[in-house]
C-alpha cells in the first residue's frame, strides 16, 4: 500500500513531468511537498503507542482507519486534470496521501516490534521492504503504463481501487483469536487487565533520551547521511537520463520498477536471511563498501552513459543499494530502541530517514543547476566511502551494534 503510491508519485509522475519540461527546482519541491509528512512520524509514534487498545487488536484500529483514509486521498486525484499545469494541486493531494500513509507506517513498524523476535528481525524487514518494492513496481511501471495508454485519471483510479482492496484485506485479518472485526463488537476489554500507558509527556522524554544517547546518535548520523546520498544520486541521474540522454519517462519507470525486481526481492530475503547469520553491521560495512566504490566507478564513467546498455546497467544495479542497505540497517536501528518507546523511537528514526529523501530531493534540483549528475554521484561516492570508516570506528570505540 505504501509502495504503490511511492512508485507512482515519485518515478511515474516526476518522470512525466520532467519530460514535457518541468523545471527540476519544480519537480524537487513536488517531490519534498509529498514526502514532508513523513518527517512527522516522531509525532504519530507515540500516540499511537498511548492509544493502541482495540477489540479489534492492539493498534490495528489505527491501520484501518489510515488505510481508509489513504485511500480516499488517493480518490481525490480524480480531480485533477493536467498534472503539468496542476503541480500544486497535485503535491497537496499526494501531502495528504502521505500524512495518512506515515501513520499507516509508524502503527505497522509498532506491530512488527511488537510481535517479531529479535533473532528474525532481518528476515522481517527483508519481507516489508519486499513488499514495498513489489508495490513500488506496480506503481511505476504499471501505472506509468496506464498512465501513457489510458490518461491520468484512469491511473489515479487504479491506484485508488488497489489501496481499497488492501484495506478490506487489512479489515478482515485477525491478530489473534478473538479479535472482533469492528471495536464496538463483542465484550469489553478489561482495563484492570491492560498494563498502565505512560502520559504522553513521559514517553516523548523516554525517546529524546535513547535517541540523543552519544553513540547511538553518532550511529544514526551517520545513517541519515547515507540516505541522503542515496536520494541526491538517484534523483540527478534519472533526471539526466530524461533530459540529458533523451530516455523517454515511460521507459524508465518500467525499467526502475518493472524489470530486475523479481531478482532484487531474491536479493533482499537473502540479504534479510544473511543479516540475521552473520550479522547485521558486519553486512552492512560490505554493502556500504560496494555500493561507494560502484558509485565512484560508475560516475568517473559518465562520458559513457549515452551507451543505454551501460546505463541501463548502472540503473539495475543501484536499485539493490537502498534495499540491501535497508535490511542491514533497520534491524540495527529497532537493537537500538529502549522499552517501553521501542515503537515510538524507531518511529522517529524512520521520520528523519523519510527526512533524509525529502531533503536530498529537494537539494538535488539546486545542484542539477550547476553540476553534471556524474559529478553529483562522485561526491556521494567519497561520502559513503568516508561514513564506512567512521562506522567502523564508531564500532571499535564502542561495541554498540553486532
Amino acid at each position: 500500500m505504501q509502495g504503490i503510491p511511492a512508485g507512482f508519485s515519485l518515478t511515474a509522475l516526476t518522470g512525466y513531468l520532467t519530460a514535457r519540461g518541468a523545471d527540476p527546482v519544480v519537480v524537487g519541491s513536488f517531490i519534498a511537498v509529498a514526502g514532508i509528512p513523513w518527517t512527522f512520524q516522531f509525532i504519530w509514534g507515540p500516540v499511537i503507542d498511548r492509544f493502541q487498545y482495540s477489540t479489534m487488536g492492539h493498534r490495528k484500529h489505527w491501520l484501518v482507519l489510515t488505510q481508509l483514509l489513504a485511500f480516499l486521498a488517493s480518490l481525490s486525484l480524480l480531480f485533477i486534470h493536467e498534472p503539468l499545469t496542476e503541480v500544486v494541486a497535485l503535491g497537496a493531494v499526494f501531502f495528504f496521501h502521505s500524512l495518512f500513509a506515515s501513520i499507516q507506517d509508524a502503527t505497522a513498524d509498532a506491530m512488527i516490534i511488537d510481535i517479531v523476535p529479535v533473532p528474525e528481525r532481518g528476515r522481517a524487514n527483508a519481507f516489508m521492504r519486499g513488499g514495498f518494492l513489489t508495490g513500488f513496481a506496480l506503481g511505476s511501471a504499471g501505472l506509468s503504463t496506464m498512465l501513457h495508454l489510458f490518461g491520468f485519471g484512469f491511473a489515479a483510479a487504479l491506484q485508488s481501487v488497489c489501496l481499497l482492496l488492501f484495506t478490506a484485506l487489512t479489515f478482515f485479518i485477525r491478530l489473534r483469536p478473538g479479535d472482533q472485526l469492528l471495536p464496538v463488537s463483542g465484550p469489553r476489554v478489561n482495563r484492570l487487565s491492560l498494563p498502565s500507558q505512560p502520559a504522553l509527556a513521559t514517553v516523548f522524554r523516554r525517546i529524546r533520551d535513547g535517541i540523543f544517547e552519544p553513540h547511538r546518535l553518532s550511529y544514526f548520523l551517520l545513517v541519515a547521511l547515507v540516505y541522503c546520498c542515496f536520494s541526491v544520486f538517484i534523483r540527478a541521474f534519472s533526471f539526466s537520463l530524461i533530459r540529458e540522454y533523451r530516455w523517454s519517462d515511460q521507459s524508465l519507470s518500467v525499467l526502475q520498477g518493472g524489470w530486475g525486481v523479481l531478482l532484487m526481492l531474491v536479493v533482499v530475503l537473502i540479504g534479510g536471511r544473511l543479516a540475521d547469520r552473520v550479522g547485521a553491521f558486519r553486512l552492512q560495512q560490505r554493502v556500504l563498501l560496494v555500493t561507494g566504490l560502484f558509485l565512484l566507478l560508475f560516475c568517473g564513467l559518465s562520458a559513457w552513459w549515452h551507451n543505454r546498455s551501460v546505463a541501463t546497467i548502472g540503473l539495475i544495479s543501484w536499485s539493490f543499494a537502498d534495499p540491501l542497505f535497508s535490511v542491514c540497517c533497520f534491524p540495527i536501528l529497532m537493537g537500538l530502541c529502549e522499552k517501553p518507546v521501542e515503537g515510538s523511537q524507531f518511529t522517529t528514526y524512520m521520520a528523519v530517514i523519510n527526512l533524509c529523501d525529502v531533503a536530498g530531493s529537494y537539494l538535488t534540483g539546486w545542484l542539477m543547476r550547476v553540476a553534471h549528475a556524474g559529478s553529483i554521484g562522485l561526491g556521494c561516492g567519497m561520502v559513503i566511502i568516508i561514513t564506512l570508516i567512521l562506522f567502523v570506528r564508531l564500532n571499535r570505540k564502542k561495541q554498540l551494534v553486532l
